[in-house]
C-alpha cells in the first residue's frame, strides 16, 4: 500500500503515519530523513544533494524523486510519504517514477484542520524541559502550576514557531505551495478527506474506514 498523507503544519499527520507504521507495517518515508541518509552515504546522487542543500537553493525535483525511487525499492510492506509531494510538478513526477516501477498511490489523505482552531491548539503548547511532558495553556495544563506533573520539575519550554504569528506564516505557505496538488489527486479520484479536528483515535478511525 502507498500513501500520502497532506494537510498543513500541525495537522497530525506524523501521528497518523507513525500509527500506520505500528498497525499496517507501512514504513513512513521523510523527505528531511531521506536526504540526510541519501548525504550520508557518500554517493553520486547523495553529493549532489549535499551540493544543493549547502548553497542554500530549494532541492531540485529529479534529486529528491531519485532518492525516493531508491529508498522504495528496498520497501516491500508499502509506504507513507510526508513532505512529497508539494506541488502539482512534483505530484506529476512522483506518479510518473511509480509507474515506471509498475507501482501506484492508492489513496492521497487530507487531512483537513479549520486553521484558527489550529492556531489555537499549537501556539498554546509548551512542554517540561526535564522530561519532555507536553502541555497547553488552554486544554492541558498541569494540575499544578509551574510544576510537571510526570517528573515534578519547574521548567518548561515552547517551540519558537509555535506561536499564531509562526503559524499563519507557516499556514499560507502552505496553502500557496500544497494545496495546488489537491485538484490533480482529485480528478485521478484518490484524495480523500478526514477530519483533522476530530480527536486523535478518532482521525486514525476515518483513515482506516477509507484504507478497510
Amino acid at each position: 500500500m502507498s500513501l500520502v498523507l497532506l494537510g498543513p503544519p500541525g495537522a497530525g499527520k506524523g501521528t497518523q503515519a507513525q500509527r500506520l507504521e505500528r498497525d499496517r507495517g507501512l514504513v513512513q518515508l521523510s523527505t528531511g530523513d531521506m536526504l540526510r541518509a541519501a548525504v550520508a552515504s557518500g554517493s553520486e546522487l547523495g553529493r549532489r544533494a549535499k551540493a544543493v542543500m549547502d548553497s542554500g537553493a530549494l532541492m531540485p525535483d529529479d534529486i529528491m524523486v531519485r532518492i525516493i525511487a531508491e529508498r522504495i525499492d528496498g520497501i516491500d510492506t508499502g509506504f507513507i510519504l510526508d513532505g512529497f509531494p508539494r506541488t502539482p510538478a512534483q505530484a506529476m513526477a512522483l506518479d510518473a517514477m511509480l509507474a515506471e516501477k509498475g507501482l501506484g498511490l492508492d489513496a492521497v489523505i487530507e487531512i483537513q484542520v479549520d486553521e484558527e482552531a489550529l492556531i489555537e491548539r499549537i501556539a498554546g503548547r509548551f512542554s517540561c524541559a526535564k522530561c519532555g511532558a507536553g502541555y497547553h495553556d488552554k486544554f492541558q495544563r498541569p494540575e499544578r502550576d509551574g510544576v510537571c506533573d510526570r517528573c515534578g520539575g519547574s521548567e518548561f519550554v515552547r517551540r519558537s514557531d509555535d506561536t499564531a504569528e509562526a503559524m499563519r506564516t507557516r499556514l499560507e505557505a502552505y496553502r500557496r505551495q500544497t494545496e495546488p496538488i489537491l485538484p490533480y489527486y482529485r480528478d485521478k479520484g484518490i484524495l480523500k478527506a478526514v477530519d483533522g479536528m476530530a480527536e486523535i483515535d478518532g482521525v486514525t478511525q476515518q483513515i482506516e474506514g477509507i484504507l478497510g
